[in-house]
């Protein structure tokens, strides 16, 4: 995060936000599936001074590397963000030097009030009233059971608040995810529920109250394990709202997806003590729509990447991927279907490899909407030595060479009730 300052005043901030693909913790690639505390997952960086006028901070940037299994690569990931938001200072203040600073502040300001009017419009137009809806993670609630994420939605005029208290205690896995992140999944769900392409800002939180509960899975206390949160969790909550609201305006969602990253994380150590890491994440289908099937081999919601390409992965990691497919009829039928998961099957050429796996909706599976039938569960299997060898969504374990591990991913749910024949 880099302050920009024009005339001693500072005027914005350039920010750059990135995975690395290590940041300590009990396991490489820094997933550690029943970490019960934070300090399990990684290495805890307060604010730190990290570059100045004068450069970078060296020793900040020794101790960080120290601190990593791929050090290498961290240090380039690191030393690309202070360019990206360099980048970004430069542009900022381009533009403040062309339109002067006071336009470029008031801009800000004008584009922050525009979408606050654009959301309280859309509140306005939707029923006055109380909805309540609720998924579930597929564990880590009482007993191991599934996770509730419940929220209840009151809309009043041109205000909404999002009340999440009701959703489970902290959980036992790296699920929990903080009200930071609970509050940009509600800020998604409502922009889909305005039916409106607005600008997404601070401005349109203004009318939306967000709660949480201490102690929560979405306001678990700092030392909460929290690695799976931001991808998983967050889903969820998406999910619920949309349960919340599909009788009120089913036109605009769509039925269960593919709400997982599905990931796959692969490290392999190399001869120099530093580790390799392949995090890999895997699509699925989307839920059907009122007006259409949905598409298959996609991600969907609160998701920014894509599938790593097989000759990549082949050429720079001890893996051949055996299987790329559209995993048939996995999606939920209804007026229109949900759309079809993947498989992928990966086979490793390593003498040995390190994995983890982080993949939701195995037991929970993509909710149909009016009427409309589930999509199929998340599957992933490994083969060892011809045999089967049990593994689950969210595990860490060592693979063998010529272990094959194939995920099969969800299918989306259906939208509509079919009519009997």
């Amino acid at each position: 995060m880099r302050p920009v300052f024009i005339d001693g005043e500072i005027v914005a901030f350039a920010v750059s936000l990135a995975h690395w693909p290590d940041i300590g913790g009990t396991w490489p690639g820094s997933y550690f599936a029943k970490a019960i505390d934070t300090f399990q997952e990684a290495m805890r960086i307060p604010p730190v001074l990290i570059a100045t006028a004068s450069g970078v901070n060296t020793p900040i940037v020794q101790l960080l590397k120290a601190n990593v299994r791929d050090p290498e690569s961290c240090e380039g990931d690191l030393l690309a963000q202070i360019a990206a938001t360099k980048a970004g200072e430069k542009r900022i203040v381009e533009l403040c030097r062309e339109h002067g600073k006071a336009v470029f502040t008031a801009a800000q300001s004008r584009l922050h009030d525009l979408s606050e009017i654009e959301m309280r419009e859309a509140l306005r137009e939707l029923p006055d009233g109380v909805y309540e809806g609720e998924d579930y993670l597929d564990d880590g609630g009482v007993n191991d059971a599934p996770a509730r994420i419940h929220v209840k939605i009151t809309i009043a005029g041109d205000e909404a608040t999002f009340d999440l208290s009701g959703s489970c205690g902290r959980v036992s896995n790296f699920c929990n995810t903080t009200p930071f992140m609970a509050r940009s999944a509600v800020a998604y769900a409502a922009r889909i529920m305005s039916g409106r392409d607005m600008n997404q800002n601070a401005g349109a939180l203004r009318p939306l109250t967000i709660i949480t509960r201490p102690g929560s899975i979405l306001e678990p206390g700092w030392n909460a394990s929290v690695a799976a949160g931001n991808h998983e969790t967050s889903m969820r909550i998406v999910d619920a709202i949309f349960r919340a609201m599909q009788d009120t305006i089913p036109e605009r969602l769509s039925a269960g997806g593919a709400t997982t990253a599905g990931v796959l994380f692969f490290a392999e150590p190399r001869q120099n003590g530093s580790w390799k890491m392949l995090y890999e994440v895997h699509g699925g289908g989307e839920g059907a729509r009122h007006d259409r099937d949905g598409i298959s081999a996609t991600r969907v919601h609160l998701s920014n990447t894509s599938n790593t390409p097989i000759k990549v992965i082949e050429a720079n990691y001890a893996i051949q991927v055996e299987q790329q497919a559209i995993r048939r009829n996995s999606g939920g039928t209804g007026v229109h279907r949900g759309g079809d998961g993947v498989i992928r099957t990966y086979r490793i050429l390593a003498p040995s490899m390190h994995l983890t796996t982080c993949i939701e909706r195995m037991v929970v599976a993509p909710f149909g909407m009016q009427g409309g039938e589930p999509g199929k569960a998340c599957r992933i299997s490994l083969i060892r030595q011809g045999a089967n060898v049990a593994i689950d969504g969210k595990s860490n374990l060592v693979l063998q060479q010529g272990d094959l591990v194939t995920i099969e991913t969800c299918g989306g749910g259906g939208y509509g009730a079919e009519a009997a024949e």
